[in-house]
Order: structure tokens, then sequence, then C-alpha cells
């Protein structure tokens, strides 16, 4: 009968750390030790998912890359479409800066809020991303719990981008103008993603100057033909409308 591995070790292994009693750290403990499977569980299946796609990745070939379990990888996410969302929630946090774009918008930064937009646009240029995205797409077209990853990763990422064109460009009446270059910005860069995939000899680089010169040509535009501030007539004569 093989010897039962004991727990000190099972955590050095999925964390790479030593020197743990777990008979003595407790539920703290506990929770960091869930913590660190799922993540692992998570940059395998990423991987995975990335050589041989959504389809041609299963939980058994997961857990034998990842040394865990097929039970407790069940017991951690429901089904291989649980460990996307969890995937694309990581990706989007990373990605998005969320935090940081409310705060310079919130501060009315105008350095940061275009820096961030500028950031945003090269999004595509980690390999990781390069590789999954494009996984993702085309398992939505058959799957629906994927299609539906796929469309709250195009809500979330447009409400931050039509967040910071707004902070830039804050008139109602040139609500249209940011819609319609947040859409721009949205389908310049997944045709980059879709012709760097396509086309080995695509110039990304190139490609991402001319979104860039032209994003900012625009905003420039619209900051400069912003409307005059409305007066509203009072009993002592004309004054700005807040």
């Amino acid at each position: 009968m093989a010897a039962r591995t004991p727990p000190e070790r099972m955590w050095q292994e999925v964390t790479g750390e030593s020197n743990v009693n777990l008979l003595q750290c407790g539920e703290a403990c506990r929770a960091s030790r869930a913590v660190a499977r799922r993540e692992k569980l998570v940059t395998v299946a990423r991987k995975l998912f990335s050589e041989h796609g959504f389809h041609g990745t299963g939980v058994a070939q997961i857990a034998a890359e990842s040394g865990i379990k097929v039970g407790q990888i069940y017991r951690d996410f429901a089904d291989k479409e649980a460990i996307v969302a969890e995937i694309v929630e990581n990706d989007l946090r990373l990605f998005l800066h969320e935090a940081e774009i409310a705060q310079a918008v919130e501060r009315r930064n105008i350095a940061a809020i275009r820096d961030w937009l500028r950031m945003f646009m090269r999004c595509g240029e980690a390999s990781e991303a390069r590789a999954l995205m494009p996984e993702i797409l085309a398992e939505a077209a058959r799957n629906d719990r994927i299609k539906g990853i796929a469309h709250t990763i195009n809500r979330r990422v447009k409400q931050a981008l039509v967040q910071a064109l707004t902070a830039l460009a804050p008139h109602a009446d040139q609500a249209n103008a940011r819609g319609e270059l947040a859409e721009t910005i949205l389908t310049w860069g997944a045709g980059i993603m879709h012709r760097r995939i396509a086309d080995p000899d695509f110039d990304d680089e190139a490609a991402y100057r001319q979104m860039s010169a032209h994003v900012d040509a625009t905003i420039d535009q619209m900051i400069a033909t912003a409307p005059y501030p409305i007066l509203q007539k009072e009993h002592c004569g004309f004054v700005t409308a807040t």
C-alpha cells in the first residue's frame, strides 16, 4: 500500500512553500491553501486551453498536468466553463486597472486617463491573452456559457473605455462621438488581433501606431470643440450653469 503524502508536503507541492505546519496554522492557512490550489489550477488550465483549445482540453488532462485530483477540481469549479470564467475575471482585473482609472477620472487627471487609453489599446500584446482570447471567441460560437462570458468581457471592457472617454469629453452632446470612438477602438483592436493570427507578416506595431494617432487626434478634436457652458438667466443676470 502506497504511503500517504504528509499534508505539509502536499502544501509545498502546491505553493512551493516549506516549513508549514498545517496542524497549527488553522483556518487562515487552509483558506490560503485553497486559494493557492485554485491559482495553480487556473494557471495550468490557461496553458492547456491556449495550447489545445477549450474543446480539446478535458478536466482529466487539467488534473494530470496540475497534480490536483479530478474530484478536488470539481469541488473548486463546477465545470470547465467556470474555470474559463475565473481566468477571464483575473485577466479583466489585471488589464482594466479599474481602481486606477476610477481614481484618475475622479481627480480629472487627463494625462493619467490618456496613458490608460494607450495601455488599453495595446491590450493584445501579452502572449497569454493572444493565445487564449481567440479560443474563447471560437468556443462562444458553439457554447452558450462561453458566449455569455464573451459578452461579459465586451460589456466590461466597453464600460471602462466609455468611462475614460467621458472624463475627457464629458458634455452630453458629445455622447454620440464618445460611443463612436469607443466602437472604433474595440473594432480596430479586434481587427489587429485577428490579423496577427492570420497573417505572419502583419506589422502590428505599425497598426498600433496608426490606431493611437487616430484616437489621439479624435480626442484632441473632441476637447477642442467642446461646447461653451450653457448660460442660465437669473435675477442678477446670466450665470454659468452647473
